[in-house]
């Protein structure tokens, strides 16, 4: 699934474009991360509309073959095991339609905090990128309490 997330800039196969692995703290790494996790949400999304769109569809050919068994005077055992399985499928798709609403707050969630994220630190990256002088490395600044 990864294969199909689009090009995150900063990021190059999880490696930050400056080297440093994306594991790291540094502002493109960070960056990238959390929209990579917004993107895998969107495919999380969108894959579980699929699977309700289909297990609906299963459940709903399920209760008309429990139907015509019924009209066709099927044992009713039988009829019993395909309604208890267009059950279970219309169970599926009311989950998965729960997926959808969590992987739909995982994305506005990592969205909002990309969003804030670039708002803090972008003027700092930038200021710091353009100064031509090595900085401290993120972080350091805060366990010295200078700022």
């Amino acid at each position: 699934m990864s294969d199909n997330l689009p090009a995150i800039p900063g990021m190059n196969n999880g490696v930050a474009s400056t080297g440093v692995a994306s594991s790291g703290n540094g502002f493109l790494a960070l960056a990238g991360r959390t929209a990579k996790l917004a993107a895998s949400a969107l495919f999380l999304k969108e894959g579980m509309h699929l699977l309700r769109s289909h297990m609906q569809a299963n459940a709903n050919a399920a209760m008309r073959l429990s139907e015509m068994c019924g009209q066709a005077e099927v044992e009713p055992r039988f009829t019993s095991m395909i309604e208890d399985t267009s059950a279970a499928l219309t169970g599926v798709a009311e989950a998965s339609g729960e997926m959808v609403n969590a992987a739909d707050a995982v994305d506005t969630d990592a969205r909002g905090f990309n969003n804030a994220h670039d708002r803090e630190y972008r003027p700092g990256y930038e200021a710091s990128n353009g100064s031509g002088v090595r900085q401290a490395k993120p972080g350091f600044y805060r366990r010295t309490g200078r700022r």
